[in-house]
This record gives C-alpha cells, sequence and structure tokens, in this order.
C-alpha cells in the first residue's frame, strides 16, 4: 500500500511539473531544456503547416505565458456571485470553443486538447496556413499573424485591428519576440536536434 502511494504522489508531482509555465520564458533555449519535449511538438508543427517554431512559441508566449488552464478573467456579481466569462478562450493559445471546433474538423483531431502543448502548437500550424492561404500573410510575419490570430480572419479583413492601438503595440511585441526566439534557437538547434539536452546549470 505504501508503495502504491508513493507511485501516485510522484505521478502526481510529475504531472504538476509538466503543466508548470517554464522558469525562464524570455529565452527558448532555456524553454526547450527545461520542457525536454516542447522543441519536438513545435518542430513537427513546422514541418506539417510551414509555420516557424519561434512564431508559435511567441504567439503562444503572448496568449498565456505557457501557462495549460488559462481562462479570461470573470466579474462576480456583489463580489460573490459569478458572471459569465466574457469569452470561451482557453488553454495554451486561448482559442475560442467555435475556432477549436473548426480546428478539430478540419484536421481530424477529434481528440485534441487545448490544455495539451502539442495540440495547441498544431493548432497554431493549422490556424497560421489558414491565414497565408486566405489573407495571404507570410508564416514568418509573426505581428500580421498575431492580428489575424487575435482579430479572426474576418476581423483582420475588414482592419478591426486598425481602430486598435493597443493591439498593434502588442503585436509589435509578438514580432520582436519571435525574432528574439528565432535568433536563440540557432544557438542550441543543433542539441536539440541531437535527441538530447541538458538543463544548463
Amino acid at each position: 500500500m505504501t508503495k502504491r502511494l508513493i507511485v501516485v504522489l510522484l505521478s502526481l508531482l510529475l504531472l504538476a511539473c509538466a503543466s508548470t509555465p517554464p522558469k525562464n520564458q524570455d529565452n527558448l533555449c532555456s524553454i526547450f531544456y527545461e520542457k525536454d519535449d516542447w522543441y519536438g511538438a513545435t518542430l513537427a508543427a513546422q514541418k506539417k503547416w510551414g509555420t516557424p517554431i519561434a512564431v508559435q512559441m511567441a504567439i503562444i508566449h503572448q496568449e498565456s505565458r505557457f501557462q495549460s488552464n488559462v481562462r479570461p478573467p470573470r466579474d462576480w456579481f456583489l463580489g460573490f456571485v459569478p458572471l459569465p466569462r466574457s469569452s470561451s478562450a482557453y488553454g495554451y493559445g486561448q482559442a475560442q470553443d467555435s475556432t477549436w471546433d473548426w480546428y478539430m474538423k478540419s484536421t481530424d483531431s477529434d481528440g485534441a486538447d487545448r490544455d495539451d502543448f502539442a495540440d495547441v502548437a498544431d493548432f497554431i500550424g493549422w490556424y497560421t496556413n489558414v491565414s497565408q492561404r486566405k489573407l495571404g500573410i507570410s508564416k514568418w510575419d509573426a505581428e500580421k499573424q498575431y492580428l489575424a490570430y487575435h482579430e479572426g480572419h474576418g476581423g483582420y479583413s475588414r482592419g478591426t485591428y486598425l481602430a486598435k492601438s493597443w493591439l498593434q503595440r502588442v503585436a509589435k511585441k509578438v514580432a520582436a519576440n519571435a525574432k528574439r526566439y528565432g535568433a536563440q534557437l540557432k544557438s542550441c538547434e543543433s542539441t536539440l536536434d541531437s535527441g538530447w539536452s541538458i538543463w544548463p546549470f
């Protein structure tokens, strides 16, 4: 009984560690050394959809700070009665219910979860691929890709972001982050591709 309890506790501990955000979110190599299955997930999405790893990671960072179960904040009536959330956005990529359903139907990914990192990396690759096809946005253009991601394809084509100076600033920040992540990845890509990594203590 004691051994079984230890196994359960260790499993819960490993699960908790797996879902916690990476410690150093400013350095892509550090992120991938800490979360050793994330590189493979983003590389698979890049090979499948053509979206650079750095762009994927910059979007996820902006949307959730790499937290798996984030939801929009909720207002409270009289301080204790919960009101509906502002949107159905959830998970690493803050995808809404309708968009996630569209993704699952389009890719035959019925079991995909918004709190599963690999699924979200694939989702972002798919979404940015659609953005390129429908809107002509390069998959390397993190700024415009993020605007289309945030506003939706219809909103982007209508130029809704033009009236949102705050969103334009955020999109530029995503682009700067993608550029930094891309430069950092060059310094550790060969190590990651070799199939092993060592956390730099």
